[in-house]
């Protein structure tokens, strides 16, 4: 993208009040992560047995205490640690494959690109909450085997976005015109594929993302994930879960909010990156804010150009 056009993505995505909330919640998160060790006010791994299932608002305790009498505020934000990791990884390191792949595919095509693809589609037969806990129950329990198994299955969807887009991208003047210029192979997919099939891919990573907060949480809940004492959204969820009948929802719930507002965090900020670097979204976005109707085609076609 030319230096123009990042400003007018970055002014829309600003003065998306989602986005904008949504940016704001995981700045909030990551600083946490980050701050864990000077900002919990108690060790997330001892507790206090004579105040246990202490409620929130017990001085001292803000969240409480749950049933091992540990600060539950402590444990959250030790918790935003191993959440994080556990989701933004493997959408880390499955863009950068499928990135790879995506674009060798798409521009390669004949029998490299349909082998690749087949093999994606074999994935898209199975659900992909499943094959992440087929995954990690064969590597077994812990935070690096549910990054593997979330790598694993969230390659082949972000390497049918490459895919796709590169297709799209190839048949465009600027790469013919590489191509005839004698530009290689891997010059025209690395040097000029690459920077223009990124945005898309980086759109749904953020969207993805917040998907994957709740499939760790969900992998962490039944077993699969952190495994304790440490502290972990997923795993406090579910601790938390056999006490729901005996009154002490809190222990639940607390978790369960910050599963639910990181996830819209990042949805939140894959919709504004949608939105500010997509010129034809841009455009609807800005209509709708001022009331308008929907933009006509000839002004569309001036905001691509512009």
């Amino acid at each position: 993208m030319k230096t123009g056009e990042l400003r007018r993505a970055a002014a829309a995505f600003i003065r998306d009040p989602a986005a904008m909330f949504g940016l704001g919640v995981l700045v909030i998160t990551v600083a946490a992560a980050l701050g864990a060790p000077w900002i919990s006010p108690y060790d997330p791994l001892v507790g206090d047995g004579a105040h246990r299932l202490a409620p929130p608002g017990t001085p001292g305790h803000v969240l409480g205490l749950d049933d091992q009498g540990r600060d539950i505020l402590s444990r959250l934000i030790w918790g935003s640690r191993t959440s994080l990791l556990a989701a933004v990884v493997p959408v880390v390191a499955a863009a950068a494959v499928s990135l790879v792949l995506g674009i060798v595919a798409g521009y390669a095509g004949g029998w490299v690109g349909t082998l690749l693809m087949r093999l994606v589609d074999v994935f898209f037969a199975f659900p992909a909450v499943l094959l992440a806990i087929a995954v990690a129950a064969v590597l077994g329990p812990g935070l690096l085997n549910v990054m593997i198994a979330m790598t694993v299955v969230r390659i082949p969807y972000m390497m049918r976005v490459v895919y796709t887009d590169t297709l799209q991208e190839k048949r465009k003047e600027y790469v013919e015109s590489a191509a005839a210029l004698g530009a290689r192979p891997w010059e025209i997919m690395f040097r000029h594929l690459l920077p223009n099939v990124f945005p898309s891919l980086l759109v749904y990573a953020a969207t993805l993302t917040g998907v994957s907060v709740v499939t760790a949480a969900g992998l962490s809940f039944i077993g699969l994930g952190v495994q304790p004492p440490a502290a972990d959204w997923g795993r406090m969820a579910s601790e938390g879960s056999t006490l729901l009948m005996q009154g002490d929802p809190f222990l639940t719930l607390f978790p369960g909010l910050a599963i639910l507002l990181v996830s819209l965090a990042f949805s939140f900020v894959g919709d504004g990156l949608r939105d500010a670097l997509d010129p034809r979204q841009r455009s609807l976005v800005v209509k709708r804010r001022r009331g308008d109707s929907a933009p006509s085609e000839a002004s569309v076609r001036e905001e691509v150009g512009a």
